[in-house]
């Protein structure tokens, strides 16, 4: 089964994109970045599902440091944030996001979609 880590300080989005994914894949879900980091060392995801804003570590940080790591490099990552503005599609995915998705999530095909594409 194909692991996904969900990286968010929100519970209420780590449990719901939980119960969204969990027939389907193995979930790790993280509070923050520093945790999910470290467990990566052990625990190689297929997949990562982060928020942007987060309480210790900002997204973009992370994602610099999995691309940083040469076991981690190629590990798809989808930004999802409640950052919608025009124009922060385009510079999420410049930053090396391989999707980005605004919360609330409206159209959970669209990030079912993603992850399919992501991890076929």
């Amino acid at each position: 089964m194909r692991k996904i880590a969900i990286v968010d300080d929100a519970k209420d989005s780590r449990d719901f994109l939980y119960f969204l994914l969990r027939d389907d894949y193995e979930i790790a879900r993280y509070e923050g970045g520093d945790e999910a980091l470290r467990e990566f060392n052990r625990n190689f995801p297929d997949l990562v599902i982060m928020d942007i804003r987060l309480n210790d570590l900002d997204g973009i940080e992370i994602l610099n440091r999995i691309r940083q790591d040469e076991r981690l490099r190629n590990t798809p990552v989808i930004a999802v944030t409640a950052n919608a503005m025009a124009g922060d599609r385009e510079k999420y995915l410049e930053a090396g996001f391989d999707e980005y998705i605004s919360k609330p999530i409206v159209d959970m095909e669209v990030l079912l979609s993603a992850i399919r594409r992501l991890i076929s």
